[in-house]
């Protein structure tokens, strides 16, 4: 249980002052709606660099088919939408971000139909609103039945790109944040880019914004797109920001099943429009276990088709969407995938299967996307700031990122006439690795694997702690080497994010939430244990072991708990310890 790798503080050698140099006021890292609304709003005083890395569309928020969650309907309230959040976080959201959100949500929305996003709308031009899961009322607003995110994602391209304060690099690889010094909590500076053209740049930057998503690609099966692999998460990590609840991770009940087929979404909003869950005797089994049924919050529904699986053997249940009339109009992108696999929703049972959907922890912030390192701050499913709780409500987060957007962006724009742009002389030396290589397609395939099977959607003590176990093989003779291209870094930040999350889930041992531990008889008269349940886990990269906080925003944290090691002498660098 107690393994350790380390973990450099950079993944490459360099020199700052022997490479191209760029300076801006606000560095945004992630071209998703997060970084793109925080862009918008911090090109209102000074110069603004947007990092994608890959093309500017190529985000978790264009793959989004599920909508966005706000109160603008009569028949509903802002107090009933803040009460389906914490009912759905099992206990564990931060009251004052779900209270900043929800409220702020609606004037978000309303700006980004005043930018052109084209929402579905009944004949009398009425916006339409939809449920999804957890939800007791239909608040939640679609572009296009099931394009939410396509939608979205042009809107906030087209503003950004409206505004002469902001650039745009595309395919322009984040390797690592740039830190002062080595010391904890020290500012950050800009950030170490590498571009397949211009290769490796330094970008100085008054405030860098960290919006580069989550860590889908860390199990083998998942609703995420290919670039969804940690980054942004194992860079704070090195270079010293605290990471929140990274053991919870949500996993969405309905992802298409087919046998060697990339698993594509079946948007919650199809078991919105009635669709029903079938075992495969035909059985409709979500009314046996919620009252929501198929609108249960998600963690309920995944849980409930790996129950059945266990049951009745094979790899999915029955999505039934037979009934539900004018499907090809309603969900126009999902009839398309469904017919390339010669599917017919009106006539045929759908396979489907839970998927890695939602990395609900992150880099922690306070509400004003603040983290625990100058000049750094963090929005999106990058961050965490307590909102989700222990399982995230759906469609909040495209929601999150419009609301918390907003604020990093007004922070950063803010910061702009006090804060410095400081350049300083960087130097990152790294020895020569004595260990073998392994195969790097091997190690990523074999840690999604782990991953899936270890630390899914069912936990057990004995499980986690095999995968940390795997981690510690794998960081020994990856993590030392030196790669020059993001298939490299890429598994190196795969190696990080997936041993903080098994890592993390080790130290949580009662189910809450999407972390479902079985096999793990629970002391009760043990208060310890039982306040584990309503606190947070935070790591950094110099604990053993986690502290824990009861707010995150607030910052009312415990003693840690953690033993604390010196640092390995021969390895020139601070260590990571998980």
């Amino acid at each position: 249980m107690n393994t350790i790798f380390d973990t450099r503080r950079y993944l490459i050698p360099f020199r700052t002052g022997l490479l191209p140099q760029i300076f801006c006021d606000t560095l945004v890292l992630g071209s998703g709606v997060a970084g793109l609304r925080s862009a918008i709003g911090a090109s209102k005083n000074g110069q603004v660099i947007v990092c994608a890395k890959e093309s500017l569309d190529q985000t978790n928020t264009s793959w989004a088919q599920g909508g966005i969650a706000g109160v603008l309907k009569d028949n509903d309230t802002i107090e009933a939408h803040i009460e389906d959040t914490m009912t759905a976080g099992a206990g564990l959201c931060d009251r004052e971000a779900v209270d900043l959100v929800c409220r702020q949500g609606p004037a978000c929305i309303r700006e980004i139909i005043d930018w052109g996003m084209q929402f579905d709308r009944d004949d009398e031009g009425n916006l339409l609103a939809g449920r999804e899961g957890g939800h007791h009322a239909s608040r939640v607003f679609h572009s296009d039945g099931d394009a939410t995110g396509i939608e979205l994602q042009r809107t906030l391209i087209d503003k950004a790109k409206q505004q002469d304060n902001i650039r745009l690099f595309d395919h322009c690889y984040v390797i690592d944040l740039l830190t002062q010094s080595n010391t904890p909590n020290s500012p950050i500076l800009g950030a170490m880019t590498w571009h397949p053209k211009y290769g490796l740049q330094v970008v100085w930057a008054r405030t860098t914004i960290l919006a580069m998503g989550g860590a889908g690609q860390v199990y083998r099966e998942t609703s995420n797109p290919r670039v969804a692999t940690a980054d942004g998460i194992a860079m704070a990590y090195r270079a010293g920001a605290e990471l929140a609840d990274m053991e919870f991770i949500q996993f969405h009940p309905t992802t298409l099943y087919i046998p060697g087929a990339t698993r594509a979404l079946i948007s919650e909003a199809v078991r919105g429009e009635g669709a029903f869950l079938l075992d495969h005797a035909g059985h409709r089994f979500m009314p046996d276990i919620h009252k929501l049924a198929e609108l249960a919050p998600r963690d309920v529904v995944a849980n409930a088709i790996v129950k059945q699986l266990a049951i009745q053997g094979g790899k999915h249940v029955w999505l039934d969407c037979r009934h539900i009339e004018h499907f090809p109009e309603r969900f126009p992108g999902i009839h398309s995938t469904l017919n390339s696999f010669g599917l017919d929703p009106a006539k045929d049972l759908i396979p489907v299967h839970p998927a890695a959907h939602y990395t609900i922890g992150g880099v922690r912030t306070d509400l004003r996307t603040r983290t625990n390192l100058p000049n750094l701050l963090a929005v999106g499913e990058v961050s965490c700031t307590g909102l989700h709780g222990a399982n995230r409500l759906a469609s909040n987060s495209l929601l999150e990122g419009l609301v918390m957007g907003a604020i990093a962006g007004e922070e950063a724009a803010n910061r702009v006439d006090s804060q410095q742009i400081t350049p300083s002389p960087i130097i990152s030396t790294i020895e020569r690795s004595n260990h073998a290589e392994l195969d790097l397609e091997d190690v990523r395939s074999s840690l999604r694997s782990t991953m899936w099977f270890n630390a899914g959607i069912e936990r057990t003590m004995t499980k986690l702690d095999d995968a940390c176990t795997m981690f510690d093989l794998w960081g020994r003779y990856t993590l030392d080497k030196v790669f020059e291209t993001p298939d490299g870094w890429e598994v190196q930040n795969m190696l990080t994010a997936g041993a903080l999350i098994a890592r993390s889930a080790l130290h949580r041992t009662q189910s809450i939430g999407a972390h479902c531990i079985i096999g793990s008889p629970i002391d009760q008269s043990n208060t310890s244990t039982r306040d584990e349940q309503h606190r947070h886990t935070i790591w950094t990269r110099d604990l053993d072991s986690p502290r824990y906080a009861h707010s995150l925003a607030k910052g009312e944290d415990s003693e840690s708990l953690a033993d604390q090691s010196e640092p390995d002498q021969d390895s020139g660098v601070s260590n990571l310890r998980l």
